[in-house]
């Protein structure tokens, strides 16, 4: 031992935060180690090692028995007390066996056990950092990609972005920034494993946590959100504000905070709306941008019927029926989308009047439902 290995400890402790007695322990191991293997011995030892003095000592040490068995691991009772008379039964003696060149020895094969501890303590530290982190958002560089993974740099690791948590509308290039949201967090033999993903509902969710301070400190609340990634998502809010209008909030001066979201995920449309717990004016807001005539709510089965202006009908389905998965999704109610022609000839509209009292008086209750359907 010597004062250049104190000066190696302090700085692996300053520069890759491992506590310094985490690195001893790996030391000390390191020398019984290397005591067993290079000098063939089986006894059960202690180092002691002095970091003031850079001093190192093999104790080994034996049981006290009446009869020895094992001399590597046993003496007898008779020959503790002629070390010392204060010796008694199941008693431990230690007996320093320190090798001449133990020194030299111990540093070749210590070496090869320290790194390995440093390394796994190191791969601990950054578990510990990144599973805390797990759902969450944060900016990575693009390093490389092969057939499975696009590899992301984020600072102390690299992570792992999926083919299928791609986007389909994006192309990425080597030292490209991103933002990526962390889906999962595993623990490896080559140590941790993160895998982030750039169509995860989550990552709109954080982005918009970042853009809108009243989702932020709590005063809107994000609801649900629904994704079809690269091209179009609806998320629902909420605020038990009255004052505070959420969807305007999220929406911001001229549609400003949106649009920093919109120009983060390369153009993917997002319609925004109000959240209710009434499911006629939920489900009514969930297809937006298209007009509701009325809704009809089958309770038992969870289930809707939408009717909706003729010239809607197309608006409401959407392109591929997407924007009535998505409201169905963003919702968890089905949704069964009428015209009011087909709606009139099934003999459905106008509704009757139970129905109606679960339809057209929740639209007239709420003034906002036009509005963020225009």
């Amino acid at each position: 031992m010597s004062s250049e290995l104190m000066d190696a400890l302090n700085v692996l402790e300053t520069e890759k935060g491992i506590s310094r007695d985490v690195l001893i322990d790996a030391i000390e191991a390191a020398l019984i180690s290397a005591y067993r293997r290079n000098f063939n011995q089986a006894q059960n030892v202690r180092i002691d090692l002095n970091l003031e003095k850079g001093s190192m000592r093999v104790f080994a040490r034996k049981d006290i028995v009446e009869e020895v068995f094992d001399p590597r691991l046993e003496i007898s009772i008779e020959e503790a007390k002629s070390i010392n008379p204060s010796y008694r039964l199941d008693d431990v003696v230690e007996m320093e066996v320190t090798p001449k060149d133990f020194g030299r020895i111990a540093a070749q094969t210590a070496k090869q056990v320290v790194t390995q501890r440093v390394r796994e303590a190191e791969r601990g530290i950054i578990y510990s950092e990144f599973i805390d982190r797990e759902e969450d958002i944060m900016t990575g560089i693009v390093q490389r990609q092969d057939s499975r993974f696009i590899y992301v740099s984020l600072g102390k690791i690299e992570a792992l972005l999926p083919i299928n948590e791609q986007m389909p509308n994006e192309q990425y290039k080597p030292h490209d920034r991103i933002k990526v949201f962390i889906t999962k967090v595993e623990k490896t033999s080559k140590g941790p494993q993160i895998f982030v993903s750039r169509t995860h509902p989550g990552l709109l969710k954080r982005l918009f946590e970042i853009e809108v301070p009243e989702i932020f400190d709590g005063t809107v609340e994000i609801k649900s959100v629904a994704r079809e990634a690269g091209d179009r998502s609806k998320i629902s809010v909420h605020s038990d504000n009255e004052e505070v209008d959420p969807v305007g909030s999220c929406v911001g001066q001229k549609g400003q905070r949106v649009q920093a979201i919109v120009n983060e995920l390369k153009g993917e449309k997002i319609d925004i709306v109000k959240w209710s717990e009434d499911p006629v004016i939920f489900v009514g807001n969930a297809l937006s941008p298209s007009k509701v005539l009325e809704v009809v709510v089958k309770e038992e089965e969870k289930a809707t019927t939408v009717i909706v202006p003729d010239y809607q009908l197309s608006l409401a389905i959407g392109k591929r029926g997407q924007n009535a998965r998505l409201a169905a999704k963003l919702t968890g109610w089905k949704i069964d989308i009428k015209s009011e022609t087909e709606a009139r000839s099934a003999g459905i509209y106008p509704v009757a009047e139970q129905d109606f009292l679960l339809s057209r008086d929740s639209f007239e209750d709420d003034d906002d439902f036009s509005e963020d359907n225009e």
